[in-house]
């Protein structure tokens, strides 16, 4: 039986392919205001006209920073190239041939529209057709949405925590020395694809250089101070300690390169499944941008302080602005436990074959 979605309801996330050959995953498009169209076949003349009007009212209100707008299409129309040539960033037309999103999001029975807060939640639901909603109606609604830093009507901060005085400059100093010394290598990103994990080079979407440090005794003076400064910060005030981590990486944003990296969320691909918290450490305060936001929360953006970490769920959405001046070198390991690694051991075979399979022997935090 099809979930029918109301106010306050989260949103079940999505892959969906557009007329202009676009993919959109709507669990990055947090942070926005999303207005989710259920026109089934465009049949109804009455809701091909509301939609119609509702595009020629707030076309310009469609952007990608505030508000976007997906027409949500079970079946190809004969106007399929025109909508194709008027999509843009904040106009888009799903395909959802075999009807999965519209059943998923409880909009298989009958046209509807759906507008979606900053958090992927329900915020209202309009009917269609008949004697539903007309487009008068919807666009002087969608036209007091308020700005995506405002729709909870209390300020927002995002649950992260930010903890000073882990690493001494001196440390610091001596990590980033290692990465000059070595250079870093191009860093990429996972992504799924035909079931199984791997890791792909896209500037677009992110640009960093990353320098592995295999030395065990800098690994080993690593973990001491994680140990003793992060991981007891992390119990009290997330109820969570964690065992093992991944990653002992010296990463390098660099301002020549338009060091980035868009926005993502650490835990969804099958071999990233076993990370539960995400920590960015600043090795270096000389130089300007490449902070944290996450667009759940607002625009707020955070910085660890020199020698700090700012640590976060892996699940928050997040992005790291561009550095605009110098180059920002940090350490960016993940937290898990024993579960996690078990977890992580079974997800070997999900692994592309040219990645590296994890052996559950070097990743425990205490020696």
């Amino acid at each position: 039986m099809t979930k029918t979605l109301t106010t306050g309801d989260l949103v079940p996330w999505f892959d969906a392919q557009t007329l202009a050959n676009t993919t959109h995953n709507l669990s990055v498009m947090a942070g926005r205001w999303v207005v989710l169209f259920f026109a089934h076949d465009l049949a109804d003349e009455t809701v091909t006209r509301t939609l119609a009007d509702i595009i020629v009212t707030l076309g310009r209100a469609f952007t990608d920073d505030h508000m976007v707008c997906y027409a949500v299409l079970t079946a190809p129309t004969p106007m399929d190239a025109q909508l194709a040539a008027a999509s843009h960033r904040g106009l888009g037309f799903i395909k959802d041939y075999d009807g999965a999103i519209t059943r998923q999001c409880g909009a298989d029975a009958a046209p509807k529209l759906m507008v979606i807060d900053p958090m992927l939640r329900v915020e209202r639901v309009f009917a269609l057709g008949g004697q539903g909603a007309g487009a008068p109606e919807i666009c002087g609604y969608l036209a007091k949405l308020p700005k995506t830093d405002d729709f909870a009507g209390v300020p927002l901060v995002a649950p992260v925590l930010v903890i000073p005085h882990v690493f001494e400059p001196e440390f610091c100093e001596e990590l980033i020395k290692l990465y000059q010394e070595n250079g870093g290598k191009d860093s990429g990103f996972m992504l799924d694809k035909d079931g199984k994990t791997m890791t792909v080079i896209d500037h677009s979407m992110k640009q960093r250089q990353d320098f592995v440090l295999y030395d065990p005794v800098i690994r080993s003076e690593i973990r001491k101070r994680i140990t003793r400064r992060v991981v007891p910060m992390m119990e009290r005030f997330f109820q969570y300690r964690p065992t093992r981590m991944d990653r002992y990486l010296v990463s390098c944003y660099d301002s020549e390169t338009g060091g980035h990296f868009s926005r993502h969320r650490d835990n969804v691909n099958v071999g990233a499944r076993h990370r539960v918290f995400a920590a960015s450490f600043n090795l270096n305060a000389d130089y300007e941008g490449c902070k944290i936001f996450f667009p759940e929360f607002g625009q707020k953006q955070y910085a660890a302080p020199h020698g700090g970490a700012v640590v976060f769920s892996t699940g928050a959405l997040h992005q790291v602005t561009p550095v605009t001046k110098g180059k920002r070198y940090a350490f960016v390991p993940f937290f898990y436990g024993e579960a996690e690694a078990a977890l992580r051991l079974q997800n070997n075979a999900h692994l592309h074959d040219d990645e590296g399979r994890y052996t559950n022997e070097d990743d425990r935090l205490t020696d």
